[in-house]
């Protein structure tokens, strides 16, 4: 499946640009030829209206989205038509890259389409996000389900923000550490040495070392400078291929600590999604559909989908993620308890809170550590400067005595 930019004029003569998801261009043009549309061109999506500055998909804010959902809840809750908010809306938003593709969706609407499918054409929603309004539009409570998914994004995003707040201190001193090792190398060191080159005193070996080191840095900083960006330039084009960030993926999970960590946080990301998608009244095997491609990391995504399949042949949800070897044994645990008592969606949700709670505490615990680890090598390093360069003085006193 591939999706294509698609611009077409409807019966009263309007042209819409869309994306469209299918097996060929023959197929989405037939699709929307015995919609009654007019079809002006299919291209395969590349560089299309959603492709960012590098080529890369838009990706939507999801703090103003989140106020967009809230804003059209209270309107439909208020008993204005589906149609009328998106109008009103589509005028007001907070966001205004958000408003085009708001915009696109009531005219998809207006023209008859459903609002989970008018969401879906514009390739910029979650998926999850579209899952829930189809949801709620055969289930006939859409706002119970677009309640239930602000409360999950709210969620998510406060554990989100919880995390880079954590992350952001030892960042910060991290930096401010890396700055002053290269003020030392290549300002203060290279200063020392021209005052012993001018004094033609005997230094000692790890002073000579040092200022070999020094002197070599100040002459090619804008070379090493230039270097070290193209390589992060080049890791990032690379990193944005499937393959390559499934083996990132790997290295992030065989990683001490932090590898456990951050298997946990997808995990409870995980459980939050399916518990979401369930409680609204999702399938289980559409919802881990939706799931996988929520999941920002290829080996889950790629671990749900396998499990996916094999719910789909009947076997339990325990049993199909235990299969891959990869979830942590407590969560699998919970979740067959969930599936034996019925419970799953509430079981689901424990599991997402349980290892948030457990993220959040190793977090706090493994940075406490950090924080003096990083204070003490700047330390040593300091040290070591100030006793390489100073060292010659005394010997040089000892001398004139």
């Amino acid at each position: 499946m591939a999706d294509y930019a698609v611009k077409y004029a409807d019966g009263r003569g309007q042209i819409h640009q869309q994306v469209a998801t299918g097996g060929s261009e023959k197929e989405v043009r037939e699709r929307y030829s015995q919609q009654g549309f007019l079809i002006y061109s299919i291209k395969l999506r590349g560089s299309a209206v959603s492709a960012g500055v590098l080529g890369g998909r838009k990706k939507l804010n999801l703090e103003k989205f989140l106020i967009f959902n809230q804003q059209f809840v209270t309107l439909i809750r208020a008993g204005l038509p589906i149609l009328k908010s998106l109008d009103l809306l589509s005028e007001r938003l907070t966001d205004p890259k958000l408003s085009p593709y708001v915009k696109a969706v009531r005219d998809e609407v207006r023209s008859g389409t459903l609002l989970s499918e008018a969401f879906r054409q514009q390739g910029i929603f979650p998926k999850i996000y579209v899952t829930s309004v189809m949801a709620g539009e055969k289930s006939g409570s859409l706002t119970e389900v677009l309640d239930r998914y602000i409360a999950y994004q709210r969620i998510s995003l406060a554990v989100k923000k919880k995390v880079l707040v954590s992350l952001m201190y030892p960042s910060v001193l991290i930096v401010l550490v890396l700055l002053l090792m290269v003020f030392l190398v290549t300002y203060v060191v290279p200063t020392f040495a021209s005052l012993y080159n001018s004094m033609q005193a005997k230094l000692p070996t790890m002073t000579v070392y040092l200022i070999a080191i020094g002197t070599t840095a100040r002459s090619y900083i804008l070379a090493i400078a230039g270097g070290l960006i193209g390589l992060i330039v080049a890791f990032r084009w690379w990193a944005r291929r499937d393959s390559a960030r499934e083996s990132i993926d790997r290295v992030k999970m065989k990683l001490p600590i932090a590898g456990e960590i951050w298997l946990k946080y997808q995990v409870a990301q995980l459980g939050r999604i399916l518990s979401t998608l369930l409680t609204g009244g999702i399938p289980l095997v559409q919802a881990m559909e939706t799931a996988a491609d929520s999941l920002g990391t290829p080996v889950l995504k790629r671990a749900v989908e396998g499990a996916g399949k094999a719910v789909r042949e009947g076997q339990p949800l325990s049993g199909s993620l235990k299969q891959s070897k990869m979830f942590p044994p407590l969560a699998i645990d919970m979740i067959e308890v969930g599936e034996s008592t019925g419970a799953l969606p509430a079981m689901l949700n424990s599991v997402a809170e349980f290892f948030e709670e457990d993220v959040n505490t190793r977090m706090q615990a493994t940075l406490s550590l950090i924080e003096p680890a990083i204070m003490i090598v700047m330390g040593a390093f300091v040290a070591f400067v100030l006793i390489s360069l100073y060292l010659p003085i005394f010997s040089l006193a000892d001398t004139i005595h």
